[in-house]
């Protein structure tokens, strides 16, 4: 295949970062016609005592997220550094997820902004639709657990070495008969744990999450990792 022509490679581009550097990153994606974007609540991992020393004023969170082409997410990044100042205290982190695929509509919408705002020559370079993980030094560790275990959690993954994370509440929807087949008790109410942790240290910050928070135990806890691609902001976290 003629590398010119093969699909241009997405990504998730994900901030999470406090209410009012959100709205000021969600005005830079509109001014930038971006057309898929979502934005969730969240809440901070940091203690309440943590957050008076250090005053951080509120642990309240917001999560953006938006697909471009991985020419222009790698762009957004830059951005997003230099305009909120991402990887100075308390500014949050940014960081990118390879996608796989999307469906026709969302494709076609990227396809319409890789053409528009990216570069030709950056186009060809950038023209890879597989990730080598050897490259890959940060990872997205996403935990669900019943609700009110996420401190226990972020407890397991800060002895396995992680540094601060972010909770999302969240609701069960599916089916209750698979659940019983395989012998789980879960609840409706959950709470979704992000942490962002390098390779190093992602394998033993999931095993002690899956010792003590697991799903044989009373948080229920189901844990996935995605691969980043690119990161702002992850030492100001540590």
């Amino acid at each position: 295949m003629d590398p010119n022509n093969r699909p241009t490679p997405f990504r998730m581009l994900v901030l999470i970062t406090k209410p009012k550097l959100a709205d000021r990153a969600a005005e830079m994606f509109q001014r930038g016609a971006i057309p898929v974007q979502y934005e969730w609540n969240a809440e901070g991992t940091a203690s309440s005592e943590m957050i008076d020393v250090l005053g951080l004023g509120s642990s309240e969170k917001r999560i953006l997220t938006s697909y471009m082409p991985k020419p222009f997410a790698d762009k957004a990044l830059k951005k997003l550094k230099k305009e909120l100042r991402l990887g100075t205290v308390n500014s949050g982190i940014a960081f990118t997820v390879p996608m796989s695929g999307a469906n026709n509509l969302v494709y076609r919408m990227l396809q319409e902004l890789d053409a528009k705002d990216i570069d030709d020559k950056i186009k060809k370079i950038d023209r890879k639709v597989t990730v080598n993980m050897s490259d890959i030094k940060y990872y997205l560790i996403v935990v669900m657990v019943n609700q009110g275990y996420s401190e226990n959690v972020m407890e397991a993954a800060r002895e396995a070495g992680a540094g601060g994370g972010t909770v999302v509440p969240s609701r069960r929807i599916g089916n209750e008969q698979a659940v019983g087949f395989w012998g789980m008790s879960i609840q409706d109410e959950s709470d979704m744990v992000l942490i962002v942790a390098d390779s190093e240290n992602k394998l033993d910050i999931m095993q002690n999450i899956g010792k003590k928070c697991g799903v044989h135990s009373e948080a229920k806890g189901i844990l996935i990792s995605l691969p980043i691609d690119g990161v702002i902001g992850f030492d100001a976290m540590e």
